[in-house]
């Protein structure tokens, strides 16, 4: 053998990876992904002053991001399209809240003759309520319980409250129309940035593609959706009107907003109805029918009417939708039920482009 030659190491080969191992393995990465949406939960609730306008003004960009599109098209800067969308929403709100101040001084004034109506009203129905109360003691007695005894404390906003809130809701309603502004004149050079982060061409590529649908599935929804409460905030009015009820563009436009929220805004608005049939009603007959009335053009909205609209492909898995809505009211209270739905159709179009093989789970 040559001075010059080396021998080969011998080639060690690893014991093949049993059970146990992958399975811890796989146990770490997921103790880790779980640490991480723990820790992101807890950063979105500590910055909620912060990230909540910074949120809501994000969705509503990527609702009216087609607008300011359309506009820049035909030859708008994009400080112009973005101030033109921007003062088109701030007009919208402002007539919007004009509209309804008046009847809203109005039954805050009825309130008091509200109660009393609605006192009469539940009087009737003590004795099926001194039924039950008997039912719960028995079970208490029964099971071994002591007494309970609900009490309620009322306590009044003072103007010390007031004071201490207004300052900090003034500063997210000017966080939230900046964001708005800045967030639709710049969402083109935004997304340019972070394209050019990325060196690799097929990741630059997904990425591109998770702009395209997370702004296609957004503003598609929430467009469609607004156009479709507007819709049932009309035929509320004419339904409330014809049968009597005071200030039906009230609870009609009441409507058309809180059927953002799916589920829970249309319970919500129901309950009002009843309250609103119980102080004008006579009869128990005449007290449930505006709630009837509604929850009757409510379910037509949301069993034809909005399938037809959006299509069923892009109908959501109900048990997701509700748990978005359950963790998003949790963390954000209403504005976050707002967001729960784009937040849900956000994350969507994110699996979608990582992971191909949940395209048959996803809205399209």
């Amino acid at each position: 053998m040559n001075k010059y030659e080396f021998k080969k190491p011998p080639i060690v080969r690893l014991p093949p990876r049993v059970d146990i191992d992958i399975v811890l393995s796989r146990s770490a990465y997921a103790a880790l992904i779980l640490l991480g949406v723990v820790g992101l939960v807890f950063a979105l609730q500590a910055g909620e002053f912060i990230l909540m306008p910074v949120a809501l003004a994000v969705v509503v960009g990527l609702m009216l991001g087609p607008v300011a599109t359309w506009l820049e098209r035909s030859g708008w800067p994009s400080w112009a399209s973005a101030a033109a969308v921007f003062l088109l929403f701030v007009t919208v709100v402002c007539v919007l809240a004009l509209a309804l101040v008046g009847p809203l001084s109005f039954w805050a004034g009825e309130l008091p003759r509200i109660w009393n109506r609605l006192q009469v009203h539940l009087a009737e129905l003590r004795e099926p309520l001194n039924a039950l109360r008997n039912l719960q003691d028995e079970m208490g007695s029964i099971m071994g319980g002591s007494d309970t005894t609900l009490r309620v404390e009322e306590e009044g906003a003072g103007v010390e409250d007031v004071a201490i809130m207004a300052p900090a809701l003034v500063a997210q309603v000017l966080l939230f129309m900046a964001s708005l502004y800045f967030f639709v004149a710049t969402r083109q050079d935004i997304r340019v940035a972070i394209l050019r982060v990325f060196s690799n061409r097929r990741l630059r590529w997904r990425t591109a593609h998770i702009f395209r649908d997370v702004e296609k599935l957004v503003s598609r929804y929430l467009l469609s959706i607004a156009a479709i409460n507007v819709g049932l905030g009309i035929a509320v009015t004419l339904v409330l009107w014809a049968i009597g009820v005071p200030s039906p563009a009230l609870w009609g436009a009441l409507a058309g907003l809180l059927n953002f929220v799916v589920y829970i805004g249309p319970a919500i608005m129901a309950l009002i109805l009843l309250a609103v049939g119980l102080s004008m009603g006579d009869t128990l007959t005449q007290s449930i029918l505006p709630p009837l009335a509604y929850l009757g053009l409510n379910l037509v909205e949301a069993q034809f009417v909005t399938p037809m609209v959006i299509g069923r492909t892009m109908t959501l898995n109900p048990f997701l939708v509700l748990l978005a809505l359950a963790f998003w009211i949790w963390l954000w209270g209403p504005i976050g039920g707002f967001i729960a739905i784009p937040a849900l159709l956000i994350v969507f179009a994110i699996g979608r482009n990582i992971l191909p093989g949940l395209n048959s789970f996803q809205p399209r």
